[in-house]
């Protein structure tokens, strides 16, 4: 039987350190340091974007920075407006509130926005739904003619919408010239404008979800309103947003059909402003142009959750 010796007298035995990792009290290496990237090769693949980035976002904060200095500007003029104000003041913000009809300007634009959006998107939505679930007679001729349509602007139709509504006043007063229903009306005659975009986010929604909701017993009307409209909100915030923006900043059509001081929209009204004194009335068109701002980007930030929202739920879908 062989026996193992130990070590020779007055020798000393040092044992091995267990790794740091196993909870031993052996000294961690530190990590080899990383190779510096050279300043070229950097600026080349990314620090180009950076240049880019900031150059767009002075680019797109210039105007919006000259706004800003022309309302604060208590002169309010042409001549005296810098990119930096002199002095601050508030007196073109309380101009506009007290002396000009504000109120009614937003109140009719808000008015106006909420109605074309909703009529605009629930139209939209069930003319996508037709056309991305059925399969009928002219179905591709019906799609070629709504985006021959889009490519011509509405204003081309202004003399023939003009004479429409002349005709349309006598008979219906309430929905004539120079009447908010009526520009409504005008408004949502464009009501399939959304139709490609909303068709393309229902055409990767999977008809197994149709399928197995008709086999339970649903109808196409709550097929539609129960199970497709959840899953689109993301397309129809976009949509939705879309149409806001252009409504509320529509000019062309709303100097045509409104003429009266009440029935005016933000846009118009501005307008005229600007109009009828363009030296003085800078500082109180640019607060108005500030306020009118204002929804528009409250409105995007809250549709942004669902925006994202939906992204992010598509992205783990199986």
């Amino acid at each position: 039987m062989t026996q193992v010796q130990g070590p020779p007298p007055g020798t000393t035995v040092v044992e091995d350190a267990p790794p740091a990792e196993a909870g031993g009290r052996g000294r961690r290496r530190d990590p080899a340091p990383r190779a510096r990237m050279p300043f070229g090769r950097w600026f080349r693949e990314v620090g180009w974007r950076h240049v880019v980035g900031v150059l767009a976002v002075v680019w797109a904060l210039f105007p919006v920075s000259y706004l800003v200095s022309a309302s604060l500007n208590p002169l309010g003029n042409v001549v005296t407006s810098t990119l930096v104000p002199q002095s601050f003041s508030l007196d073109n913000f309380t101009t506009l509130l007290d002396e000009q009809p504000f109120g009614t300007w937003a109140r009719n634009s808000i008015i106006v926005c909420v109605c074309v959006v909703f009529v605009q998107l629930l139209f939209s939505a069930l003319a996508a739904f037709a056309f991305s679930r059925f399969r009928f007679r002219g179905r591709r001729g019906g799609l070629l003619a709504l985006l021959l349509i889009q490519m011509f602007p509405q204003f081309l139709a202004a003399v023939a919408l003009y004479l429409m509504f002349t005709d349309i006043g006598d008979v219906v007063p309430a929905i004539g010239l120079d009447t908010l229903p009526g520009y409504i009306l005008m408004m949502c005659g464009g009501s399939l404008g959304q139709v490609w975009l909303i068709k393309g986010f229902f055409d990767s929604i999977p008809m197994s979800l149709d399928e197995a909701a008709m086999i339970d017993g649903a109808s196409h009307v709550q097929v539609f309103f129960r199970i497709i409209l959840p899953l689109v909100r993301p397309i129809l915030a976009v949509c939705g947003l879309l149409v806001f923006v252009g409504t509320i900043a529509e000019f062309l059509m709303a100097s045509i059909f409104l003429r009266d001081e009440g029935n005016k929209t933000l846009a118009t009204g501005l307008y005229g402003l600007i109009d009828s004194d363009r030296s003085n009335n800078l500082g109180v068109f640019a607060a108005g142009s500030i306020l009118t701002a204002i929804p528009v980007v409250l409105l995007f930030l809250y549709l942004q959750k669902f925006i994202v929202g939906g992204i992010t739920a598509g992205g783990v879908k199986g």
